[in-house]
Parts: C-alpha cells; structure tokens; sequence
C-alpha cells in the first residue's frame, strides 16, 4: 500500500495521579474531540502517572484500563496509542499499546528504564522494537527515556527489493519533567534529522504526585527538524495531517541513509 495523507492527533493532558477511574473520563472527552484522525497519541502512563507506587498503578491485560482503551478506540474509529503500567507474570511493564479501532492491539514494552527514578528496580524492560503499519506508513512507537538512546532508534534502509527504511514516523509517548525540557525538545529534532522521518512527541502537562512539573512542549517534526507543531504547557489536544510526499522527496534528494554504518542490535 503506498503511503497516504495521515492524520494524526496529540493528547497533551494532565494526569490524575493514581485516579484510573477519572483519566478515563478526562482522556476519553479529548480523545473524543480528535474523532475522524487516524492516529491519536496519549502520553505515557496516561491512566496513573509516572509512577514507582506499582501496586497501585499497574493493571493487568484483562484489567479495565485495557478494555477502555479497546473500547474507545472502537468508537472513534481510530488507532489510540499510550503507555500504561501493566503487570503480566508477576513483572510490571511500562507497555505501550497501538490499540486499532478493529479492537486489535499491538504492544511494546519500554526498552530504556529512567533509572535516576528508580524505574529499573521495580520494572521489567522490553527487548524488542515494534513497527506498525497504518495507511501506508510504517511507524515506531517508543517510550519516553527511549528517546535517549539512537542506536535503538537508528532507522535502517530495508534489505528488500523495493528498498525503503525501517519506519517513516517515529512516535514518542512521554512524561518528560520541565526541568529537562530542553534535552526533550533538542532529542526529538535530533531523532527526526538522523533518521530521515517525521517524528512525533507527546508528553503531559500539570504537576505530579511527587510535585514533579511537566512542561508539555509536544511537538511534531519533519524530517529536516523543523517543527510543524509545537505546543506550550497547556492542557491541548491538536490535529494535524502528515503528507509523505516531503518525507520521500527529502530521503531522494538527501540519501544520508546510503551513507550509514551497517549494525546489528542486541538488545541483550
């Protein structure tokens, strides 16, 4: 399928802290407004809060926050994506989830553990990367500290006959502290010039639980790092449409994947 015109949501909210019962109710009004977009991005953890209190944040697959996620994606006829805390085989997963309005999913543990909050200790990490596909483009979804990290992220030339690279959109779900909102803002320019993609970011406003401020600043990015939205620290939700016809123009015109170090990745 080739690529089409896709248009893609940001929900940039403030989580409740620890309250699954009322970010339904608030992130189902905004993802409602965004009704008639292929893909809608909810922030990481968007049902509790970035948080290392597991037992009280994590839920299970059969859990509610899953099926409400199933079911809204359903009703707004649209892929709805964001990270929850989801405990499987006694381990709790930062797990984001590509929910498909089919009621399908697909699912991708955060690789990158932020362990200066202790993320590490009390999470089990993913070991493999996810790309979808929708509407023709291939997409990455990733979680927050993930964005650190570019050899995890490095966008390959595909070993096919009809070429191509790994993905055409990079995804990040995030609760990004205003503290560093700077590396947040610079990393995600820096992602989508390396990779020759759109990339799109998406992190929460508010304060938390632990009195952690969240500056928001989610941002869509071409592939020349110029962004096409930026949004302040307000609670928002905006639309936009990604044309692939300047992505596919740039990787002709510019070919700096040619150029790149062939690699294996172990995550280990």
């Amino acid at each position: 399928m080739s690529m089409q015109p896709l248009q893609v949501s940001l929900v940039q909210g403030a989580t409740r802290w620890h309250d699954a019962p009322a970010n339904r109710d608030y992130y189902g009004t905004l993802v409602r407004q965004a009704r008639g977009s292929d893909l809608i991005v909810l922030p990481e953890t968007f049902l509790s809060g970035f948080s290392n209190d597991i037992q009280a944040s994590a839920d299970s697959m059969d859990g509610e926050g899953v099926a409400w996620l199933r079911a809204l994606a359903i009703e707004v006829g649209a892929v709805v994506c964001g990270s929850l805390a989801i405990r499987e085989d006694g381990v709790v997963y930062n797990r984001l989830l590509w929910m498909q309005p089919d009621g399908s999913f697909q699912q991708y543990d955060k690789r990158h553990l932020f362990r200066m909050a202790g993320e590490h200790t009390r999470y089990g990490g993913g070991n493999q990367r996810l790309i979808v596909e929708l509407k023709g483009w291939r997409v990455l979804p990733q979680v927050c500290y993930d964005l650190r990290f570019p050899v995890w992220l490095r966008n390959r030339r595909l070993a096919t006959a009809t070429g191509g690279m790994d993905y055409d959109l990079a995804v990040f779900v995030a609760n990004w502290p205003s503290p560093r909102r700077q590396p947040w803002r610079t990393l995600l320019r820096a992602r989508a010039i390396e990779n020759l993609s759109y990339v799109v970011g998406v992190n929460r406003v508010g304060v938390d639980g632990n009195e952690i401020p969240y500056a928001g600043d989610s941002a869509v990015l071409d592939p020349v790092g110029e962004p096409l939205v930026e949004l302040g620290a307000q609670e928002q939700m905006v639309t936009i449409t990604l044309d692939p016809a300047p992505l596919l123009a740039h990787r002709e015109r510019f070919p700096a994947w040619m150029d790149a170090d062939a690699f294996s990745l172990d995550p280990g």
